[in-house]
């Protein structure tokens, strides 16, 4: 679906590496070949700026707000988030929440610094990947952000179909991450409103139809 929507804005698809890293030497190696611009999804300080918005948009609805939860894959999200989010108020937690098929932000946190680590196949294929060593968005995470916590693949399928049925929105297994971490009770709560981010709708109908038809089959 992502690669078919890739196609259809004309873009030149190159579908020549194994995983999402590799993509990113590739696409790097043009643009220093060419002389094109390569844009990262997740580490540009105008990206994290934008991405502050976000930050800016909840304390607007809930400008008590204690803690905001968030998807986590190559940081860009949570750091641009992080920033405003603890400039503005800082007694908010920020918490990450990562796939337990994807780990690179928790095992990073814990070394002191980047490192590589095993990927292994989620519905949060979004999410799935090892970060860019020259990051941009480690060093804030690092800073700002009080707590990583991990979403089983079981809790994703369940967020997806729990966020059709009981919000009729459509969610990728990325973008429901956060609330799979908050329905499996892995987070502790804290007095005050929350925010959860759900971010991303771009999922296979037909891997949708097997999520929804699951129910009460596990």
């Amino acid at each position: 679906m992502k690669l078919a929507a890739i196609r259809r804005y004309r873009s030149e698809l190159r579908a020549e590496a194994d995983n999402y890293e590799g993509a990113e030497v590739l696409a790097k190696e043009y643009a220093r070949s060419t002389r094109a611009r390569y844009l990262s999804p997740y580490s540009h300080p105008d990206l994290l700026a934008a991405i502050g918005g976000i930050a800016l948009e909840i304390l607007e609805d809930l400008p008590e707000v204690s803690q905001v939860i968030v998807p986590v894959g190559g940081g860009g999200l949570i750091a641009g988030i992080a920033q405003v989010l603890k400039a503005l108020r800082p007694a908010a937690r920020v918490v990450g929440v990562e796939v337990e098929a994807s780990t690179p932000f928790t095992a990073s946190l814990e070394a002191g610094r980047i490192v590589e680590v095993k990927v292994g196949p989620t519905l949060a294929d979004g999410l799935a990947g090892n970060m860019d060593p020259d990051s941009i968005a480690f060093p804030i995470v690092q800073r700002l952000v009080d707590r990583i916590v991990l979403a089983s693949e079981p809790a994703l399928e369940a967020a997806v179909r729990g966020l059709v049925e009981s919000e009729h929105l459509v969610a990728e297994g990325a973008g429901a991450t956060a609330v799979a971490a908050v329905l499996a009770g892995t987070i502790p709560r804290v007095p005050g409103p929350a925010a959860v981010i759900v971010s991303g709708g771009n999922i296979d109908t037909s891997r949708l139809a097997s999520i929804l038809g699951a129910r009460g089959k596990t």
